[in-house]
């Protein structure tokens, strides 16, 4: 068993996996920002939601279909970007990825 300073010390400090975890969020929730700032500043979105003379021509069902489709996308690729940095830092380190005791040779 673990002491209680030890357990103590651990918990206070964030490992390297909780911090690629907070990162990999950081990085979801910026993707799906700037994901949503670029598709509502295209030409295409304005074309639909700007309208014409007095909102003639809007199209507001492009809220519905397209963008939780964008900020769903923005979410997933930092994401996976952050997963694949993580995948490779550790083939890089040589970990075997389980959280199991080292294997001990007799």
């Amino acid at each position: 068993m673990d002491e209680p300073d030890q357990r103590e010390r651990r918990g206070r400090r964030p490992d390297r996996q909780s911090a690629l975890g907070c990162g990999g969020c950081a990085l979801s929730a910026l993707g799906a920002t700037a994901a949503s700032i670029a598709w509502t500043s295209s030409s295409r979105t304005r074309r639909h939601l700007g309208g014409g003379f007095e909102g003639e021509g809007t199209d507001y069902t492009v809220l519905v279909t397209e963008l939780p489709l964008v900020v769903a996308t923005g979410a997933a690729l930092p994401a996976l970007a952050c997963l694949l940095i993580a995948l490779l830092l550790n083939r890089r380190r040589g970990g075997r990825g389980g959280n199991g005791p080292a294997r001990q040779d007799r």
